[in-house]
């Protein structure tokens, strides 16, 4: 009885003990954490929490993963021949789900103007659904669907890039979709793959001269297909289009500290602070790089990773002399620059071989989209195009005669794979669509008061500085390959997968429908040009936890954009042309998710978003202002994944572990029974906090409950009952200090009308249409 007591009073003591995993299994033996056991946690606008220890669920289903997903899919082969296992999967197979914060275990939309890359759509939370169509046979199909609608909107924002800084009215024409998994599910490493439909105006109304033509062909028609649909990853510790979040943090993938290289004050978490705080690492340079699985539209898409910092001038192609180029200062697009080594780099042999070392990336590995209808004349030979680069490449540009099909004359040529009868790498064999250098290869940032001369408008000293922002000055780098799509990828659904493994050993492989397009060794990011200074920077191959983005954006600088957009009109414009009408009355435009799926080596690859090797709850939740705004809150949801049964939904069980902490309601979903336990199958011990991260746990510590199980389910009922007031007093202390920071907020804002764009939003926008940079041109 004394050891009853003893039990009982540790059960409802208020603890801060972790606990250690030492659970045991429905069949009797131990219960191990899944794969997923890094702590990971989510900032909050309200009280976070952080989630002191993850299980399977009873079933054996692992937290993220959709019971629908087919046996058969459970396991992927890599293309180096490893097993890997399923560890997320989202089916979208419950019709009329939606994502507004607060409503998704795994998702959330976004309710912001987009301010980057020249865009003109809003981001609204009611543009994205599962919907469920009736197929031939009767059954049903479900598929995430985000929509994109052209509808004008005018929206007043503060521009910290003009000078001075002021308000602005900016237009925005259309309303399209974003969601992510920011703070919610993160990944180090796997195999993503997504079944997608692109958006477009592919009906016969239309008039899309593409339609009616075999799915193989390639697409051509560029205008029919004016959105710009995305597909990709972002290290957690930048939120997409929160550019609060990402200055001096998107896209480094950066961990040295050598002042006389890279100065560090433009890198906001940097290597050379011994006591970053914020719960970070001392001397890890840390940031947000970007990893594009597919984006773009048209008749072609890009695939890339964008990290920083970027290659100093002298490792880079030079730009356009403006004297002989005149007023064309991007014709390296379609290799029309008369100035010498201004089109590609490494191209002429001769113009290069001046510099002593590497300019660009080397051993990048591009191959094509077999997919496509293959064209005779585009058909090269490995012999011609090995003996063309031994004698060197004379001319100022490429041709399928003298460069490897990529036009990238420092890529990799040897066999597939190490597989001959895969043909070589580089080289078109096949005469088929082509996976080349895009010609975007990165951007000068800055901030508005730099006079640095590589800034696209540096501040002259006859123009008082802002001080809106802290000082940054460097160049990123997008390292990319732009690959010709065929009609199949606007008709039905094509896959696109992405194969990712750090370390210096590692690569990432982009495919279709397992054929490789594109793959970036590390060893082409880690062994650089180097002078006889050793002045370029040594950048690390991404490793940080990683979320999803799936969005639709459009936008006036891409190379496919609506009718008008370059005019800074509505899609019709006057209305008088039929072919703009066409397209116009092709609105809204889909894009269809059929689901997405990811797998990883569980013993060397990881999910969540705050590892203890890359901490980022605690800086998120010290900077929560820069990543949420009163629309885009950040939401914790506990429950809400697919189940079959309630054993998908609640904790292993075993004789001395007797109790449910979750159950599957009428929806099929995941419900939790109490706030002690969350996570998206119940299976998350929870250990609250407030925003400002002081923690205080509530629930039982596992290995303490399970002394007996009648005891552990009493006690924490008697937990909920004992704690409640003081959860209560806790949330009434953040409302109040939230009421202060609003009142606080309102005092400072002059404009009642301010939205939350704000010049940091609008720091890429400035950028896209002062450089005239275009991320991808078929011209």
């Amino acid at each position: 009885m004394r050891a009853l007591a003893l039990a009982l009073a540790l059960l409802l003591a208020p603890s801060d003990v972790h606990a250690s995993g030492n659970g045991t299994s429905a069949t009797g033996g131990n219960a191990s954490p899944s794969s997923t056991s890094d702590a990971s946690s989510t900032g909050t606008s309200s009280p976070s929490r952080r989630d002191l220890l993850k299980f399977d669920a009873r079933s054996g289903l692992r937290p993220w993963v959709d019971p629908t997903t087919p046996n058969d899919k459970q396991v992927y082969v890599s293309s180096r021949g490893g097993k890997w296992d399923l560890v997320m999967s989202d089916e979208f197979g419950i019709p009329n789900r939606t994502f507004k914060p607060g409503e998704d275990h795994l998702w959330a939309t976004v309710e912001k103007p987009d301010g980057v890359n020249g865009a003109l759509e809003l981001y609204s939370h009611d543009m994205a659904e599962v919907v469920c169509d009736k197929s031939d046979d009767g059954n049903s199909i479900c598929y995430l669907s985000m929509k994109t609608i052209d509808e004008v909107n005018e929206i007043t924002v503060y521009n910290e890039y003009t000078r001075p800084p002021s308000f602005q009215n900016v237009t925005f024409f259309y309303r399209a979709a974003m969601l992510q998994t920011w703070n919610k599910f993160c990944y180090q490493g796997g195999m993503i793959e997504m079944r997608v439909q692109l958006p477009g105006a592919v009906s016969k109304e239309s008039g899309n001269p593409d339609y009616g033509k075999s799915p193989n062909a390639r697409t051509t028609a560029n205008d029919f297909y004016p959105t710009w649909p995305g597909l990709w990853l972002m290290g957690n510790l930048g939120r997409a289009i929160f550019s609060a979040s990402t200055q001096r943090m998107w896209p480094f993938s950066y961990n040295q500290c050598d002042e006389r290289v890279f100065p560090s004050y433009n890198q906001r978490i940097s290597a050379c602070n011994p006591n970053p705080g914020h719960g970070l690492n001392p001397f890890q340079g840390r940031g947000a790089p970007e990893i594009d699985i597919l984006e773009g539209g048209g008749v072609g898409i890009s695939s890339s990773i964008q990290i920083g910092p970027g290659f100093p001038p002298k490792y880079r192609r030079p730009d356009a002399n403006l004297s002989i180029d005149i007023g064309y200062p991007t014709c390296f697009y379609s290799q029309d620059c008369k100035t010498p080594g201004a089109n590609l780099p490494n191209v002429p042999t001769e113009f290069y071989a001046q510099r002593k070392h590497q300019t660009w990336y080397a051993g990048l590995r591009y191959t094509g989209n077999n997919f496509c209808e293959p064209d005779r004349n585009q058909t090269q030979s490995f012999a011609a195009i090995a003996a063309s680069l031994k004698s060197g490449i004379k001319e100022n540009r490429c041709t399928a005669a003298t460069c490897p099909a990529s036009n990238d004359v420092l890529s990799d040529l040897g066999f597939i794979d190490g597989n001959a009868s895969l043909g070589h790498w580089g080289v078109n064999e096949k005469g088929t669509c082509f996976t080349t250098l895009n010609g975007y290869q990165g951007v000068f940032l800055c901030d508005p008061d730099s006079q640095n001369p590589l800034c696209l408008s540096p501040r002259n000293d006859s123009t008082a500085p802002t001080k809106t922002m802290a000082q940054f000055d460097y160049q990123m780098d997008a390292v990319s390959g732009n690959w010709p799509i065929h009609n199949a990828a606007y008709t039905s659904f094509l896959i696109y997968q992405l194969e990712w493994v750090t370390g210096d050993e590692g690569y990432i492989r982009w495919m279709l429908h397992g054929h490789p397009i594109f793959e970036i060794p590390a060893e082409s990011i880690l062994n650089v040009g180097q002078d006889e200074t050793k002045s370029n920077v040594m950048r690390t191959f991404p490793e940080e936890p990683m979320y999803v983005i799936l969005n639709v954006a459009v936008s006036q600088n891409w190379a496919s954009h609506p009718p008008n957009a370059a005019a800074g009109l509505p899609c019709r414009g006057d209305g008088k042309d039929p072919v703009a009408n066409r397209i116009c009355d092709s609105f809204p435009m889909y894009m269809k998710i059929d689901y997405i799926r990811l797998y990883q080596d569980t013993a060397t690859m990881a999910i969540g978003c705050d590892p203890a090797t890359h901490p980022t709850r605690q800086w998120i939740l010290d900077h929560i202002d820069e990543y949420t705004d009163d629309v885009n809150v950040h939401i914790d949801v506990n429950g809400g994944a697919r189940c079959r049964t309630s054993k998908d939904c609640t904790i292993p069980w075993s004789k001395n572990l007797q109790f449910q902490t979750g159950f599957c309601n009428s929806r099929s979903v995941c419900e939790c029974s109490n706030a002690y336990w969350g996570g998206p199958r119940c299976t998350f011990q929870l250990q609250l906090s407030s925003s400002s991260g002081e923690e205080s746990a509530y629930g039982p510590p596992l290995s303490v409950a399970m002394v007996v199980a009648g005891v552990a389910f009493v006690a924490t009922m008697l937990v909920v009952i004992v704690f409640a007031r003081k959860r209560r007093a806790q949330q009434a202390a953040r409302v109040e200090r939230e009421e202060k920071n609003r009142l606080r907020k309102d005092a400072d804002d002059v404009y009642a009308e301010k939205m939350p764009l704000t010049g940091a939003d609008y720091e890429e926008l400035e950028t896209s249409k002062s450089s005239g940079h275009n991320p991808i041109s078929y011209l």
